[in-house]
């Protein structure tokens, strides 16, 4: 049987099955295998001519068992697709097959008044989620820069930090990820509930190990952030005031770093060019004279931006994380990025890169709390040199002590700590024993011998 005739059998069978969409025209193939992945110039070349067959979008979880029974049935792959919002060709189908669109299960099952935890279905954007939670005192503890658009299961499924990362570091890290409700690529499928140990192993996974139909988060308590700006004359006084601020005593949402050519460059809301480089923070409504006091002992300019509630689509959010480096790449889009943990002390390090590579690279950093410690990411700005160039780059950052998590990579393992995660693996023998869902991008099981 040809690929293209097992291909119609399934449509054929999809379209008996209610509550779900069939997209099967050549737009809608080439519109949904794409993210954002061109932020990358090895993952334009690497990825161009990936295409789904299929594309399917169900309306309630009993659609989308039907499309997994399907799917494993006919051995055809299934890849898992949110807002589309990430940039590392996550949701991006190399071997074809169906791409199936979760935004449609949208729906916010529960939220815990004791506790605090939401329950919500897996195409909820992060903006509508948080709307939600702000009418019962409530906020999310993690965000993307991207939060306006992207879905919290695209989120847990391929993020890792983002806003909020100051304060509660990374979405892997245990405390965030309550339960999921999750469908096994298997005939017939299987729905789980997975607690909150079980559930690790589907954590930024790109898809590869179950479909996930719900999830249930820990939120934080509302705070009503303020926004402040610092400008600094002197590039190690910006990164030792940043270091002051994540370890005083007050509250923070937000410490981006931002070197005075990325200043200049950004979107008016801003603030206005002061040749100089800027701190972007929002801090609670006591902390911000902490943070004026802090910038007065440092000789530094600091602005009092105003309530981020009253910003509306123009927040200080909306520059930092990856969002810098796409507006960055708005004004040029020869610039991409790379994304590490600095190491300590992070100031001879970022010194040594810049005095070799100069204008290539500017610098761009995020304060994180790494299991429980104070640190600074970077996501620096790269002006693209071809691949040895920037590969190069990778190797001086690690010899430095940096821990690099390359963007420019399709795997789960290569654009993360380098290493298999084998529960990862293990849950994709158990709910997808066929490596039908997104293949390709699980290294752990491409790698894995040939008998397991």
């Amino acid at each position: 049987m040809t690929r293209s005739t097992v291909i119609a059998d399934l449509e054929n069978d999809l379209i008996q099955v209610d509550c779900l969409e069939i997209l099967a025209t050549p737009e809608a193939q080439e519109r949904f295998s794409r993210d954002s992945y061109d932020y990358s110039p090895v993952l334009r070349q690497q990825l161009e001519g990936c295409q789904s067959e299929l594309v399917v979008r169900p309306f309630t979880v009993e659609a989308v068992v039907a499309v997994a029974a399907s799917c494993s049935r006919y051995g055809v792959p299934l890849t898992l697709r949110g807002s589309g919002t990430g940039n590392y060709g996550q949701c991006v189908p190399l071997r074809g097959g169906v791409v199936m669109l979760m935004g449609a299960l949208r729906k916010i099952r529960h939220l815990d008044p004791a506790t605090g935890v939401v329950t919500v279905e897996t195409g909820c954007l992060l903006r509508d989620l948080d709307q939600h939670l702000s009418s019962h005192g409530r906020q999310l503890r993690l965000l993307p820069s991207t939060w306006r658009s992207a879905s919290v299961g695209g989120f847990l499924a391929g993020g890792s930090g983002g806003i909020g990362s100051v304060r509660w570091g990374f979405l892997r890290d245990p405390g965030h990820l309550q339960a999921l409700e999750v469908i096994t690529l298997q005939d017939p499928p299987q729905q789980l509930q997975l607690n909150a140990v079980e559930s690790e192993a589907l954590n930024h996974a790109y898809g590869t190990n179950g479909i996930i139909t719900a999830l249930s988060l820990a939120t934080a308590p509302a705070v009503a952030w303020q926004e402040v700006s610092i400008d600094c004359r002197d590039w190690s006084q910006a990164v030792d005031l940043a270091l002051r601020c994540v370890r005083a005593a007050i509250d923070l949402n937000l410490c981006s770093v931002l070197e005075q050519p990325i200043v200049d460059l950004l979107p008016h809301w801003c603030g206005s060019p002061s040749g100089q480089h800027r701190l972007l923070l929002l801090v609670s409504p006591d902390g911000v004279g902490t943070l004026e006091r802090l910038a007065i002992e440092t000789g530094a300019r600091i602005v009092f931006v105003g309530a981020e509630a009253d910003r509306g689509g123009t927040g200080l959010r909306e520059l930092t994380w990856n969002h810098t480096t796409m507006h960055m790449r708005a004004v040029d889009p020869d610039w991409t990025y790379l994304q590490m943990l600095l190491p300590q002390p992070e100031l001879p390090a970022l010194a040594t890169l810049k005095q070799y590579w100069g204008e290539d690279l500017l610098w761009h950093l995020e304060a994180v709390n790494q299991q429980g410690v104070q640190r600074l990411a970077a996501l620096p700005i790269v002006r693209w040199r071809g691949k040895q160039s920037l590969e190069q780059l990778i190797s001086h950052c690690r010899e430095l002590g940096a821990v690099v998590f390359n963007p420019h990579v399709i795997t789960v393992e290569d654009g993360g700590l380098g290493v298999i995660d084998g529960d990862q693996v293990a849950a994709k023998q158990r709910f997808d024993p066929h490596g039908l869902l997104n293949p390709g991008k699980l290294r752990g099981w491409s790698s894995r011998p040939a008998n397991d």
